[in-house]
This record gives structure tokens, sequence and C-alpha cells, in this order.
């Protein structure tokens, strides 16, 4: 089922798990908040939990909650790129769980330039869960129509939009170190 982004954020608010379109791939997503949505996304991918998920925000504003910062520049290092297909990993705040973590002590955020992502968290008002939408180990998917035939009765719908035209996913940085992890 195609959702609108209001029917989305609805659909969120409601504790359901969302796909959307992101930079290169169709994303999985809920309220990053809400203990038992993590758990069924996790089990939805059978993802392991010491994993972690990423969150995607509209603007700083809205991961800041989850992030402890130490220092400025691990911040400026991440603006530079911001908005834009561009992961950080930074120390996480006590606002996230073990299940956003995967148990570290670090978060992994990213300011989207996308604009469903864009208008997603915008209508939300908070930063949402980001992973790939698929069953762990399995390539991601990049047709809605097949995120609809593997989630089907799983998820809340997919979210109209195209994909942002990426041919891989976002990169992914230390922000204390700047080193590239993928």
């Amino acid at each position: 089922m195609l959702l609108s982004v209001e029917a989305a954020v609805t659909a969120v608010h409601a504790g359901n798990i969302i796909a959307y379109p992101t930079e290169a791939i169709y994303g999985l997503g809920c309220d990053p908040d809400n203990q038992i949505s993590l758990q069924q996304l996790l089990a939805l991918k059978a993802r392991d939990s010491n994993k972690g998920l990423i969150l995607v925000g509209s603007d700083w504003q809205q991961l800041n909650p989850f992030v402890e910062l130490t220092n400025q520049s691990i911040l400026d290092r991440a603006l530079e790129s911001w908005p834009g297909p561009v992961t950080w990993i930074m120390p996480a705040s006590d606002r996230c769980s073990a299940l956003l973590t995967g148990g570290r002590k670090t978060i992994a955020v990213r300011v989207s330039a996308h604009t469903v992502v864009r208008e997603l968290c915008i209508e939300y008002g908070n930063a949402l869960v980001s992973t790939s939408a698929n069953i762990s180990g399995e390539a991601p998917l990049r047709q809605a129509e097949d995120v609809a035939e593997a989630f089907a009765s799983q998820i809340a719908g997919v979210v109209e939009g195209k994909l942002g035209g990426l041919e891989n996913a976002t990169s992914i940085f230390d922000a204390t170190t700047g080193v590239q992890l993928r």
C-alpha cells in the first residue's frame, strides 16, 4: 500500500513501521523512542540487535537529543556534509536505547537532503529510524513494489516517492576520528 507523508506519520505515531525512499535504497523506519517498534523492526529484518540503527533527521535539532556532544569539532565536521548522504557515528546520549546503539556508546545519525525523508521528519517533528529495507544479509530493495511484496503484512505501507539516485548506501564516518567506515 502506498502512503502519503501524512498517512506515514500517523502510522509511526501509532507505533507502526513504514518504508520510504532514501538517497540510494528504500528504508524501513519507526519511532526511535518506541521500544516495541524497535524490537519489531529488528525482528522483521532478522537483524542482530548489537548492530545498532541509523537515525535520520531534517536538521541537526532533530538529532541533537540523541547525541552527547563532547567536542564542538565533532559537530562541525558533520555539519560540513549535511544535509547530504553522509552518516556520522557520534557519542550517544542517555536517551538512546541499546536497540538504537547496538549496546555501544555511539549512535549513527544523518541529516538527509532527500525530499521525502525531510518531509517525513518535518511532519513527524522528530528523527526517524532509517535502516535498509531488506532481510539482514540480503540485498537492499530499490523498488517500492519489491518492498511492499517483501513486507506487506508487517509494515503500514510504502511512502510515495523516488530514490535519490545514489548507487550505494550512504557513507558512514566516525565523527571523532574522521575515519570512513563504509
